[in-house]
């Protein structure tokens, strides 16, 4: 069938599970896309053309979905950092709703489930522009409101992690009241 929806890539029948190997190499790529395949397979324990096959069967099956450059926003001038909750009055995902992300400075671009109907990630020169963003928001037919919260610092911000957690530790107990 091979069908996408909202691009979540369907199961054809190409694609098979990831081997510590290719966890490995993901990683490694997540943090240096330039590297070699020799320095790759240096670092993995395979051969260079081993490690070419991998990275490409990887790409093919859309585990790797693109090789991209992380700007350092300060340099295209992108200091002020916002999440933006989009309210509306019936089904959020239009064709105008989603015609924002047309602007550069929209990051990203969520559908989620909770007390609001579209979560935006947007970068802005200053609250100025963050301001002419909103404005364009509110111009689209059916939003209702907005909750703009501006990041003041970020302590982590990284890309998609090839590892998963394999086991979470149990929550901790609370201690019982004490008594009287």
């Amino acid at each position: 069938m091979g069908l996408e929806t909202d691009d979540v890539r369907q199961n054809d029948g190409r694609t098979r599970e990831l081997d510590a190997f290719d966890r490995k190499l993901l990683g490694l790529l997540v943090e240096d896309a330039t590297r070699s395949y020799a320095e790759l397979g240096e670092q993995v324990g395979l051969s260079a053309p081993a490690v070419h096959e991998r990275v490409k069967r990887l790409k093919r099956t859309g585990a790797i979905r693109q090789t991209a450059a992380l700007i350092n926003p300060a340099a295209v001038q992108k200091t002020l950092l916002a999440f933006v909750h989009v309210d509306t009055s019936g089904w959020g995902k239009t064709p105008e709703l989603l015609a924002i992300g047309k602007y550069p400075e929209v990051e990203e671009m969520h559908s989620v489930a909770g007390d609001t109907c579209m979560l935006l990630k947007v970068r802005t020169k200053d609250s100025r522009a963050l301001e002419g963003l909103l404005a364009r928001i509110y111009d689209v037919p059916g939003v209702i409101r907005t909750r703009s919260y501006v990041v003041l610092s970020t302590h982590m911000e990284r890309p998609v992690q090839p590892a998963n957690t394999s086991e979470w530790p149990a929550p901790r107990q609370h201690a019982p009241p004490p008594q009287r």
